[in-house]
This record gives C-alpha cells, structure tokens and sequence, in this order.
C-alpha cells in the first residue's frame, strides 16, 4: 500500500502589499478630490469665453466733393496725427469758383457803397428842399400881411392902386414859390425812399455775395482731405490720378482707443457687474498679459441686434443658449503694448466674486 504524498503547502497570501496598493490608490483619489476642490474654489467666480474680438472706433476716410486726386501723403499702415494731410483734389475747379464768388462780392460791395452814396446825397437835398419850403413859408406869410395892410391903405386912399396890384404880385408870386417848394420836398421825399430801398437791396445782395464766397471757400478747403484723428492708416484704396466720388471710400484709420467685446452666455451674466475686473489674454501674443475691468453690459442679446432676428413663434423652436455683447476697457496699457488690432482674438476671464 502505498503512503499518500502530504499536500504541497499553498503560499501565504502577500496582504501587506495589497493594503498598501489600496493605501495609494485612496491617497490618489483623495489628492484628485483635494485639487478638484482648490480648482473649483479658486475658479469659482470666474467667467471666461473665447468669442471676444479687439474693437475699435474704425473711421472711413471720404472726400466730400468729387474730383481728380492730385496727390496721396500717405501710406498703407502708417501712423499719423488728426488734422495731417491725407489726400489732395485737383483744386482748379472750385479755386475758379471761389475766384467769381470773391468778384462778385466786391462788385455787391461798389454797389451798395454807391447806393449808399447815394443816399446821402438825396437826404442832404431833402433837408435843402425842407429849409427853403420853411423861407418861403415865411415869405407867402409877410406877403399876406403885406397885402391886406395895402388893401385896408387903398380903402383909405392912403396908397394908389398900383401899390395895391403890386402887393398883391407879390403875395401871389410868394404862394406859387411856397407851393413849388412844396413839390420839390416830395419829389425829395421819394428820391431818399427809393435810394433807401436800393440801400437795402444792396446790403443785401452783398450778404448774399458773402454767403456764396463762405460756400465757395468751404468747398475749395474740401480738396485737402485731413486725418480725422490719430491712428494708424488701413485698407488704402486711393492713388494719385484716380477719379473719386463723393462719399467713396478712400482709406480707414484705426485709432489707438481699442476695447474688448466679449460675447458671454446668458447663463454666465448672473453675478456680472459693471467695474468687476478682468483678466485678458491676446491669442496674437500668448505670453502678453493685460487687465482691465467690465464697462457695461449690452441690454439685448447678439442675435436680436441680426440683420435678420430669429422668429420662434414658427412651432419648431429648438432653445439655444444666447450671447449677450459684454464691453471691456483695458486698464492703462504698457507703453511696450504690441499693436492691439480691431478683430484680434481675445480671451477675457471676468472676476464676478
């Protein structure tokens, strides 16, 4: 009979080494938890979004004239001050208006000066013609009393009746002087009413006159072109030579004002404020870092603003998340600041705590 062989000895299970795995394991979730948590809290408040552009005040260059461009003082991207010459219109036109208008307003002004010479000369003679009416006035008087101190003599038979014929010759003669005189201070009269009215009629047409000079030099100071405002030139579209419309299109200068417009989620806006700080990253430069501060809040969302809104009363609306336009102004910026252009791509991240 044979002896049964004993039972190999199984090996002791290794527990220390399976307890410490599980030791490191609930250690690593415990750290994931503990960082989760720090990055929740310090995250919490933060509201960031990568549909953000650079804005800026874009202003269109355009002359207000039509003409033949006769010189171009700048160049694509360059930097220039308001009130530096931009452009320049053939100025041969309206320098020939500006020359009429200029002689047609000094030809007013002789005119009026004559009217107004004039008019003097007619006053003076009405002022003759009233102090000749007031002596003969006096004269017709005493020949009056001449006469019929002559008519109560000749009822006397103190004087002949020859003295009596002459008395009243005289006293006749005196009437028609008095009423010739008479005549004449009307004529006056109205020759000082028509030179007064000619007076007027040529003051006039001289502020006419000078209105069409402002109008002509006005359009003449229209053929230079100046910058509007310090900026950098853009989207140059003009050369010497061309012919340009009125309102055409010459060129853009982009000023160095610029903002952010952050189009954030509605869902995002519950706790932004106007003034909250914000933290700003350019994708053009990564490594640049800027700050700034929320200036307001549009009151409308982006898509209601569209050239063609949506319409959900149609039955078959499917809800979208909608973004509202957030304006954000830089703090003040570095003087080393890399050009900060309209239409960059901006990540903002607004401090709502």
């Amino acid at each position: 009979m044979s002896t049964p062989l004993p039972s190999p000895e199984s090996d002791p299970e290794p527990k220390p080494r399976h307890r410490l795995q599980r030791r490191y394991f609930i250690a690593l979730l415990a750290a994931i938890a503990a960082a989760a948590f720090v990055m929740y809290f310090l995250n919490r408040g933060l509201e960031s979004t990568d549909d953000a552009f650079v804005e800026a005040h874009i202003l269109q260059v355009s002359p207000q004239i039509a003409g033949q461009v006769s010189n171009v003082h700048v160049d694509d991207n360059q930097e220039v001050k308001a009130g530096d010459l931009l452009v320049e219109i053939d100025p041969r036109d309206n320098q020939a208006i500006y020359d009429s208008a200029a002689a047609n307003l000094a030809s007013a002004q002789a005119k009026y000066a004559q009217a107004q010479a004039q008019l003097n000369i007619s006053e003076a003679a009405l002022q003759q013609a009233k102090f000749e009416v007031e002596n003969a006035q006096a004269n017709a008087d005493n020949t009056d009393k001449e006469l019929k101190r002559s008519q109560e003599l000749r009822t006397r038979g103190v004087i002949s009746q020859q003295d009596l014929d002459n008395s009243d010759t005289a006293q006749r003669t005196a009437k028609a002087t008095l009423d010739g005189r008479n005549k004449r201070v009307i004529a006056a009269d109205a020759e000082v009413t028509m030179n007064q009215a000619a007076v007027k009629s040529g003051q006039a047409q001289v502020e006419l006159a000078k209105a069409m000079l402002e109008t002509a030099r006005l359009r003449l100071s229209y053929n230079k072109i100046y910058a509007p405002q310090d900026g950098r030139v853009t989207r140059k579209s003009v050369e010497p030579g061309n012919y340009v419309q009125t309102g055409s299109a010459l060129m853009a200068v982009v000023p160095h004002d610029v903002w952010v417009v952050a189009n954030y989620k509605e869902t995002q806006l519950n706790h932004m404020r106007n003034g909250q700080p914000v933290d700003i990253r350019i994708d053009a430069y990564p490594s640049l870092h800027l700050t700034g501060r929320v200036e307001s809040i549009q009151k409308g969302t982006g898509a209601r603003f569209s050239l063609l809104p949506s319409e959900n009363a149609t039955g078959n609306y499917v809800k979208v998340v909608q973004r509202v336009p957030v304006k954000i102004v830089f703090d003040k910026l570095p003087t080393d600041t890399p050009i900060l252009a309209p239409g960059m791509s901006v990540i903002p991240v607004v401090n709502t705590r």
